[in-house]
């Protein structure tokens, strides 16, 4: 499956409706992003079941401010709605791959009790 184009008006609805979603963000003058971009094709190709998103900074720049990306490529990973994977920089394919199939065996019931625990935590902290 090719990388889908995500825009502040696709992007809700595209983690709404999809189990897991890798998302890219880029920009066309990142030398590190034009590295990285053949390695993230290439798994998306491999990962037909998962949805491969990019998204531009230059061109959505709220988008980009919502999730506080400072530096490109970021790599965000979102399953059943929850952000489970975001760091900077450009991965090798390998470690790209053990990072998908890392995501794949996720306990998502632990996941979300651990969210729960941090919220719980964070709110009586206030």
């Amino acid at each position: 499956m090719a990388t889908v184009e995500l825009t502040k008006d696709n992007f809700t609805d595209t983690l709404a409706n999809n189990g897991t979603v890798l998302v890219d963000f880029w920009a066309s003058w990142c030398g590190p992003c034009k590295m990285f971009a053949p390695v993230y094709e290439k798994a998306s190709e491999d990962n037909g079941d998962l949805v491969f998103g990019k998204v531009d900074t230059e061109a959505q720049q709220e988008l980009a401010a919502a999730f506080d990306i400072r530096s490109i490529p970021t790599l965000m990973i979102v399953r059943d709605n929850i952000v489970v994977f975001s760091q900077p920089g450009a991965l090798p394919e390998s470690t790209l791959t053990d990072l998908i199939d890392q995501v794949r065996k996720l306990d998502m019931d632990e996941v979300r009790a651990s969210v729960a625990s941090q919220a719980g935590s964070g709110a009586q902290e206030a």
